[in-house]
């Protein structure tokens, strides 16, 4: 008897250790939370303003924070001079990061922001042709010191713009609005982990006042960790007319008497070990000519746009399409024009396959009227441009004017 009141003694003092630790567990939790609290209620506003300033090396304004249990924030009126404006901006930090020193966000939701993105012309003639190098050591160090180094489990930007400003064509530039921005993306590491990032984007693009809009869609995942990505990017409705800056150099559309250009493009991206390979497809789905009187002579750019037209149709079943790849890094992602230059010229190369001249056939142009207005390849991807592409660098890099021979 006098053993078993012992042990139920034993036992309770052990449930009442017990207790005392779940008790100073409970308190340190309390006291931690309260101190990361206060922490953002009194410099939480400095915090974020000197973050966001470090990182973006702008100016960083916050027209209100706000703070509400457990601990979800919310910033109205945030504008990062020349490249930010958010109507307001809600997230919530993990307290399980805080306490342990990391910055992981359980959830990020931007509403209505405004991003102006320029870009600008190149410093020499040099800069604009040498591909991309590495940078020094001191700016590389530089640049990883200013990256934030963060986790978030879920970010949300809803009814999003986007201004990109391209100052090196034209007089002017040209700029070019995505609008009605519709943004997720789960799971972002930027610290050194292996993880799936999922994303999907969709967007308007409107091209002119009175005119269609495009539409811009994306999905897939990214390892940032290991450089992985799997994706598809589609763009609908592309207004060849408005990006006309892009290929002036290449084409007078008054002479080719084009009035009206849409076209499609779709990419299936692929990378592997920071290796990436798109496979791409332009599609051009309407073109309009100005009318011609009767009694005008049409001119070389016409009747080379009408050739290639008409031998891109018959190679694709009534169809305009080019079908090209390029291959990139993921940490160094470049766009060339050459691939596209290539895929012309393989194009049109099939249609001069065999003993016979496969266009005369197609066409059933005379071959007089062919040597004339198509002389060589090159004289045939000018006109390719002339007729199908007219979209320059919003998909990839703009045209450049070949030297004349």
């Amino acid at each position: 008897m006098g053993r078993l009141f012992e042990s139920a003694q034993a036992h309770h003092k052990k449930m009442k250790l017990w207790k005392k630790i779940l008790l100073i567990a409970v308190i340190i939790l309390v006291l931690s939370y309260i101190a990361a609290y206060l922490i953002f209620v009194f410099k939480g506003r400095a915090i974020i303003i000197s973050q966001l300033e470090d990182l973006t090396q702008k100016k960083v304004n916050i027209g209100y924070f706000g703070l509400t249990p457990p601990l979800n924030l919310e910033i109205k009126n945030l504008e990062i001079k020349d490249l930010a404006k958010i109507n307001s901006l809600s997230f919530s930090p993990s307290i399980l990061g805080l306490l342990t020193g990391k910055l992981a966000l359980n959830y990020v939701t931007i509403i209505k922001p405004e991003f102006t993105y320029e870009i600008v012309a190149p410093l020499s003639a040099t800069a604009a042709t040498t591909p991309i190098v590495s940078a020094p050591a001191a700016a590389v160090k530089a640049q990883e010191k200013r990256a934030l180094r963060l986790a978030v489990k879920r970010i949300k930007i809803k009814d999003g713009r986007l201004d990109l400003i391209d100052r090196t064509v034209g007089q002017d530039g040209i700029k070019i609005i995505v609008k009605d921005i519709n943004f997720s993306l789960t799971n972002l590491y930027t610290v050194p982990r292996s993880v799936i990032t999922d994303f999907e984007l969709k967007g308007t693009i409107p091209w002119q006042e009175g005119q269609e809009e495009g539409k811009i869609e994306a999905e897939g995942w990214i390892n940032l960790f290991k450089k992985d990505i799997q994706a598809t990017l589609r763009i609908k409705d592309i207004d060849g007319i408005y990006l006309y800056p892009y290929y002036s150099n290449w084409v007078d559309l008054e002479k080719a008497r084009i009035e009206k250009a849409k076209l499609n493009f779709t990419s299936n991206i692929q990378g592997l070990n920071n290796d990436i390979t798109a496979q791409c497809r332009l599609e051009l789905t309407d073109i309009v000519r100005k009318p011609r009187l009767p009694e005008e002579a049409a001119e070389k750019a016409e009747k080379i746009t009408d050739a290639v037209l008409g031998i891109f149709r018959a190679l694709n079943q009534g169809n305009i399409v080019l079908d090209f790849t390029f291959k990139t890094k993921m940490d160094r992602p470049q766009f060339g024009f050459g691939d596209i230059r290539m895929a012309f010229e393989d194009k049109l190369l099939q249609a001069t396959r065999g003993g016979k001249s496969a266009i005369e056939e197609v066409l059933l142009f005379p071959a007089k009227l062919l040597q004339t207005t198509v002389k060589n390849a090159t004289d045939i991807s000018k006109a390719l441009v002339d007729g199908t592409v007219a979209v320059g660098k919003a998909v990839l890099e703009p045209f450049k004017k070949e030297k004349k021979e």
